[in-house]
């Protein structure tokens, strides 16, 4: 872990027990997750600076640890607190901007040999689990790790936006390389077949579709009433809105006049 063997280095003069050992380990967990500590004791103080070493007088006490840490960014400050309890640490942090509190108990000899406080390669024992436990449960609303993570994602915030809004239009693709997934049923009683068995996954209903009931497909015109493949869902019912047919039929001059076409006043 980068950055801890030098802390440890600074402060193992100081260090008389194995809750000093953890102390330190914790304080430099937060420093990772973008704090800095203020001082000790539980009121700000003429004068206080931000620094990633721990105070003069951090470990004093011996039971009760009292230090204060500020973000990167000032806008967050949290007042941490260790007390020891028989073999045990119990942290509680309080962030002041928000007033969440957060709470640690952690079990010293599960992590520190109090037979090597002052060797760095040898005092330390599972600290993987130790710094996940730190900072997941004292220190979750650390911006500074946050933004980082953010960054390496790199993901697109507006890609995200257009996947979860409900009255986004989905982008549409060409005709031609849309082909619609329906069956191409040619028989002539194949309209109506879903109005027989509406459970039975049929195609064809009461409306007859001219592309699935049965007609010759000249060629796809919609002024012919035929649309081209992909116009219409698949499953969709629709009138034909024109005769089917290639040509259009037309006035017939056989065709008798109507009665008093002569008319003048007709």
């Amino acid at each position: 872990m980068a950055g801890l063997e030098v802390l440890f280095s600074c402060v193992s003069s100081a260090i008389a027990r194995p809750q000093d050992v953890v102390v330190c380990f914790v304080h430099w967990e937060a420093v990772q997750n973008g704090y800095k500590c203020l001082g000790t004791g539980d009121e700000p103080r003429d004068g206080d600076k931000k620094s990633e070493l721990l105070p003069a007088g951090w470990n004093t006490s011996g039971e009760l640890y009292t230090l204060r840490y500020r973000s990167n960014d000032d806008k967050s400050t949290l007042l941490f607190k260790a007390i020891t309890v028989d073999s045990t640490l119990i942290f509680n942090v309080m962030d002041s901007a928000t007033e969440q509190i957060s709470d640690l108990t952690v079990n010293v000899s599960d992590y520190i040999d109090a037979q090597h406080l002052h060797d760095f390669e040898r005092v330390f024992k599972n600290t993987e689990d130790l710094a996940n436990k730190v900072k997941s449960k004292l220190l979750p609303q650390v911006k500074g790790e946050s933004s980082k993570k953010a960054k390496k994602s790199e993901r697109d915030p507006l890609a995200d936006t257009q996947r979860d809004d409900p009255l986004r239009i989905p982008t549409r693709t060409p005709s031609s390389s849309r082909q619609p997934n329906w069956s191409d049923p040619l028989a002539p009683f194949a309209a109506g077949g879903a109005d027989l068995d509406p459970f039975g996954g049929r195609a064809g209903g009461m409306i007859v579709d001219p592309l699935r009931a049965g007609f010759p497909r000249p060629g796809f015109d919609p002024s012919h009433g035929v649309l081209p493949p992909g116009a219409v869902p698949p499953g969709a019912r629709f009138d034909p809105f024109g005769p089917v047919g290639r040509r259009r039929p037309g006035p017939d001059p056989d065709h008798m006049p109507p009665p008093g076409y002569d008319d003048m006043f007709m």
